[in-house]
Parts: structure tokens; C-alpha cells; sequence
């Protein structure tokens, strides 16, 4: 058993890979399953999938730092094929009857993943392009800033990368099949983007804080000259 688990993990930068992927993987499908619903806060209209877009948010930053743009890129698309896959399980889940004694019938079921359905056709377009700019932004601070100023290279890539995301989501989940006007649409896109930012910043201490305890979880073991994964 040892052996086997010494070869799955060859060491503990595999591990802070693998628990920060999956919280990465599982924070980005969660918000496409919930984002068709909208709320209001402080007389605004926001969608509930922002809820758990801020611990992407961090855990990219994280991942960037620690494992470069491949490492990112390579979790971007593996998490678009899995939000596709979800897309995929709706679409059947769609389509077989529900049971006369079902406590959801078909009309409850499909009126709340039919409209998420369209939230991951327009989160899978956003997150793309988001990522791989924010991938590439935060590339071209480091080099600038090297180990140092981690939180200008953390809010700078969000200010630029959540700009596209949020109005592209918009735009295709809920624009384009006509749930709301389009003063709503930049109403909302202008308040969901700055509700992202406001986000970010408050996030900082956390950034740091994941630092600190992966610093203090590698030790040794990680070499800043290696920072990319294994291709």
C-alpha cells in the first residue's frame, strides 16, 4: 500500500495539486448547477453562482503561483470538459419522465437546469477565454514583480479576466435567450463585475494565507526554478 501510494504521489506538490484542482473543479460545476438563480442585494440583481466564483478565483491564483500556466491551462480545459459532461447529464436527465409519485416532476426539474443548461453553454465560452487571460496576465506581473507583490498580480489578472466573464455569461445565459433586457444585462454585468472585484480584494488576506500553509506543506520539496507541472 505504501508503494502504490508513493507512486500515485510522488510528492506533497502532488497533493497541494490534487486538493487545490479539486476544490477548483468542484467550486466551478457547483456554480454553473446554481447560477439560474438571481438575487438581489442592496438593490442590485446578482446570479447565486457568484457565491462560489471567489474560491476559483483563489485557487487559480493559488495554482498559477505554484504551478504556472500549464498547470492552469491544463485545469482550465479539463474543467470544461467536466462541466460538459454535467451538461450531458442534464440534457438525459431531461428527457426521462419523472415517476407520477416523484416529489420533482418534470416541469420543477426543468425549469431550474433547463435554464443552467444555458448558463454552462455561456460559462464554458466565458471561463475559457477568462482563464487563459488571467493565466497570461498574472504571467506578465511576475515577471515584473518575481516573488513579491503577490496581491498586484492576484487583483490584476481578476480585474482584467472577470471583466470578460462576467459579460459574456450574461450575454449568452440570460441576453441572448431573452430573460432580461438589455439595460438589465449591463446593469447587471457593471454590478456583477465590481461585486467580483470587491471579491477579489477582500480575498487578498486568503491568498496570503494559502501561501503560507502550502509554503510550510512543501518546504523543501518545492523549487521555485520548476514551477511549471510535468508535461
Amino acid at each position: 500500500m505504501a508503494s502504490i501510494r508513493q507512486n500515485v504521489f510522488k510528492s506533497r506538490k502532488d497533493i497541494v495539486f490534487i486538493v487545490l484542482a479539486g476544490i477548483f473543479i468542484t467550486n466551478a460545476v457547483v456554480a454553473e448547477l446554481i447560477g439560474g438563480k438571481l438575487i438581489q442585494l442592496g438593490g442590485f440583481t446578482f446570479s447565486i453562482g457568484i457565491l462560489p466564483w471567489p474560491v476559483v478565483f483563489l485557487t487559480t491564483d493559488l495554482i498559477n503561483e505554484y504551478f504556472g500556466k500549464i498547470g492552469v491551462r491544463r485545469l482550465t480545459f479539463l474543467t470544461a470538459i467536466l462541466i460538459s459532461y454535467a451538461f450531458v447529464v442534464l440534457m438525459l436527465g431531461m428527457n426521462i419522465p419523472a415517476t407520477s409519485f416523484s416529489p420533482v416532476d418534470d416541469r420543477e426539474f426543468n425549469a431550474v437546469f433547463g435554464q443552467s443548461m444555458w448558463i454552462i453553454v455561456g460559462s464554458i465560452t466565458a471561463f475559457i477565454l477568462s482563464q487563459l487571460l488571467d493565466v497570461y496576465i498574472f504571467g506578465e506581473f511576475k515577471k515584473r514583480t518575481g516573488d513579491n507583490h503577490i496581491w498586484l498580480r492576484a487583483t490584476g489578472s481578476t480585474v482584467i479576466s472577470q471583466l470578460i466573464d462576467t459579460f459574456v455569461v450574461l450575454g449568452i445565459a440570460f441576453y441572448l435567450p431573452g430573460k432580461i433586457t438589455g439595460t438589465q444585462y449591463l446593469t447587471m454585468g457593471v454590478t456583477g463585475y465590481f461585486a467580483k472585484l470587491f471579491i477579489a480584494v477582500g480575498l487578498t488576506p486568503f491568498i496570503y494565507l494559502g501561501h503560507f500553509y502550502i509554503k510550510r506543506y512543501i518546504g523543501s520539496a518545492f523549487n521555485s526554478s520548476d514551477q511549471e507541472i510535468d508535461s
